[in-house]
């Protein structure tokens, strides 16, 4: 069964220093239809203005992590870290047991694009923690790299949740095919650029959720980024 979520039909938010599209339910946008996809519960395509970000604020028990597509991103948690996302670059935050953080724009003039992503966590009242790799783009051009996964898999960044991360970068003749296994649950989110998925035309924004598919087919990428989660129901 495949279900589409177009990009135009997303929650959006525009608070002028923030615009945002919400995938799922999330703040004042609820739609009882999107509340989240097996495991998977926020997919934010946040553009943060220059000079601009979220204030120092509080999560418990999610892993929560950053996929920024352009500009940078600056971190900063009570754990004690400081660091600027850039693109190619995943971040995990475990929140756990509570952790405040801070997400900036620092630049005067180029606005900071990036995706937002919730999971619930295997388990309740985990200790906090934060980690953060760059993946090249050469890693992730006509392929799916795995870039978060439980206990680091293939040198991915760990989540403490039973789900898996795939990027890629599709352009032309470039496909990919991945084997979906039984019993879980597929989406798949287009960053930018326009490509075809199991036979379905996605742009940018648009994604597409797959339950009881034997496969993913991804083919005729035109400048596109995709992300690909795998789930637990």
């Amino acid at each position: 069964m495949i279900t589409i979520r177009r990009s135009a039909d997303r929650g959006h938010a525009d608070h002028g220093w923030l615009k945002s599209f919400h995938t799922f339910s999330f703040a004042d946008y609820h739609d009882p239809a999107h509340m989240g996809f097996g495991n998977l519960r926020v997919i934010n395509e946040d553009r943060i203005a220059p000079g601009t970000g979220f204030g120092t604020h509080g999560h418990r028990d999610m892993e929560i992590v950053s996929y920024v597509l352009s500009g940078a991103l600056a971190h900063q948690d009570s754990m004690g870290n400081g660091a600027a996302i850039l693109p190619g670059e995943v971040q995990r935050m475990t929140a756990g047991t509570g952790v405040r953080h801070s997400e900036f724009n620092h630049a005067k003039d180029s606005t900071t694009h990036f995706l937002q992503i919730w999971i619930l966590p295997g388990a309740g009242g985990l200790q906090p923690g934060y980690e953060q790799k760059a993946f090249s783009d050469a890693d992730k051009r006509g392929r799916l790299r795995l870039v978060a996964a439980p206990g680091g898999e293939d040198g991915a960044v760990t989540l403490h949740a039973d789900a898996r991360i795939h990027a890629g970068l599709f352009d032309g003749a470039e496909s990919a095919t991945l084997a979906l296994p039984a019993g879980r649950k597929t989406w798949v989110h287009v960053a930018r650029g326009s490509i075809t998925a199991n036979g379905v035309a996605l742009q940018a924004g648009d994604a597409i959720g797959l339950v009881d598919e034997a496969q993913l087919v991804l083919e005729n990428g035109s400048g596109a980024e995709v992300l690909v989660f795998d789930l637990a129901n």
